[in-house]
């Protein structure tokens, strides 16, 4: 557990408006590091202060579900802003983003590691495990409104470890795409997925 998140994930929080989705993937993926992901599932609160993010911006992003235009699957990050996009990989993982950007000019932002906060059911680190430890699934909970009542982001005061920028992981398939740098972690947090960022990564997060 994070000791000095502010509270992050406990009642009373601010939760995130749409405003905050709808701006730039790039952008929106760094401003979600240390705020907390929360679903309530049937009165229950379960909730992960999100630490890893990887962001996909634009139908010309060949890392991106949307590379292939608004097909079924893809269509949700389309937009509006401010919605869940829960998608099923190999058939047994769910991964959880949000929608970003303007409409019609597909975004989102993977969440792909969280720190646990409360009522996790299982290991944070890594995308599936995520979903698995806050009860989220493909078919429940893709394109609800994040901000209703069930799930979303609530806010919390900006990380005290640094940002780390780094390639995304799983995305050898993309050709230049793949080297962008827009897998973003909180430096030495023992939650974030592997493989870790690059020693590079982590000494020009230093220097900045």
């Amino acid at each position: 557990m994070h000791g000095d998140d502010g509270g992050a994930g406990r009642p009373g929080r601010a939760r995130l408006p749409r405003t905050f989705y709808a701006r730039d993937a790039r952008a929106v993926a760094k401003a979600l590091l240390g705020k907390a992901l929360v679903h309530v599932d049937g009165g229950v609160r379960r909730a992960a202060r999100i630490v890893e993010t990887e962001a996909y911006e634009g139908e010309d992003d060949q890392a991106s579900h949307a590379r292939f235009g608004p097909t079924r699957r893809a269509a949700i990050m389309f937009g509006p802003a401010g919605m869940a996009y829960v998608y099923l990989v190999y058939g047994i993982s769910h991964c959880f983003n949000v929608v970003t950007g303007v409409e019609g000019h597909p975004s989102a932002v993977l969440v792909r590691a969280g720190e646990p906060l409360e009522g996790c059911l299982h290991s944070t680190t890594g995308p599936g495990n995520l979903c698995r430890a806050l009860a989220l699934r493909r078919e429940t909970h893709n394109g609800l409104d994040l901000t209703g009542e069930t799930l979303f982001v609530e806010d919390a005061p900006p990380p005290s470890e640094r940002v780390v920028a780094s390639p995304r992981v799983n995305v050898g398939f993309a050709g230049s795409w793949a080297e962008k740098p827009w897998r973003y972690t909180l430096e030495g947090n023992r939650f974030v997925s592997k493989p870790w960022p690059p020693r590079s990564a982590r000494a020009r997060s230093r220097a900045r």
